[in-house]
């Protein structure tokens, strides 16, 4: 079967199922945000085995003992979207920093609105940051991970973003550790490309980074040089 057909039969496949989702989502409101988020990632878990079955993209995790018992921040490179599914299977319950604008869309965004992500008006300058930096702590507290992709967009892979201090920022606000992540989804799932390509991903885990008395810079050139580093060696990493 080729890869046009499959990439097909998989774009049907989520749009079967994602406007059902939407009203489940929606009739989860009087939950708690645990109980919503588990009803809600069931959505996730689908698009991911269906991915897989029609696709072919399977992934292997390195570096799974690395995930602490702590709710952290993640500072994740990020290629495609196929790592905005694969995180909720990999990582504890989990919200993202998002722009407003998201919560928007119809279907897609109702549901995001559901798992209490951490929304911010991009616009509104340092009243965002402060946004962040409360919101954040607060999902922290409440047991929630935080996922953030500080270059701020894809990345073409082999290519390397400005990354930003606003995920570092939020885990040395909290008082929380930082867990870098690379990946290579990219090879198999490419940005704003409707082909996804079959292969194993392999999603590389380090080490929890300590932030207590350290600025969000210096924090950030530490996931940096981490993630780097390791992109060059999983780059040819493809199965």
């Amino acid at each position: 079967m080729s890869v046009f057909l499959r990439s097909s039969l998989f774009a049907a496949f989520q749009l079967l199922i994602t406007p059902p989702f939407a009203l489940i989502a929606l009739l989860t409101f009087p939950f708690d945000p645990f109980t919503r988020y588990r009803i809600i990632s069931l959505w996730t878990r689908l698009v991911l085995w269906a991915v897989e079955a029609l696709c072919g993209i399977r992934y292997q995790v390195v570096g799974a003992e690395n995930i602490p018992a702590q709710a952290c921040v993640v500072l994740s490179k990020h290629q495609s979207a196929w790592e905005t599914l694969a995180f909720q299977v990999i990582f504890p319950p989990q919200v993202y920093v998002i722009k407003r604008e998201l919560l928007w869309i119809p279907f897609f965004g109702w549901g995001l609105a559901m798992v209490s992500p951490v929304a911010i008006d991009r616009k509104a300058g340092v009243r965002a940051l402060k946004q962040m930096l409360a919101q954040g702590k607060d999902r922290l507290q409440r047991g929630f991970w935080i996922i953030v992709f500080p270059e701020g967009t894809r990345i073409a892979p082999g290519a390397r973003g400005n990354y930003q201090t606003g995920g570092a920022a939020i885990a040395v606000h909290a008082r929380a550790p930082v867990v870098p992540v690379a990946h290579n989804a990219g090879a198999c799932w490419r940005r704003h490309a409707f082909r996804k390509y079959p292969g194993t991903i392999t999603v590389s885990i380090g080490k929890p980074i300590d932030t207590h008395g350290k600025k969000a810079d210096a924090v950030t050139r530490d996931v940096e040089a981490w993630i780097e580093a390791e992109m060059r060696r999983l780059e040819h990493v493809i199965a």
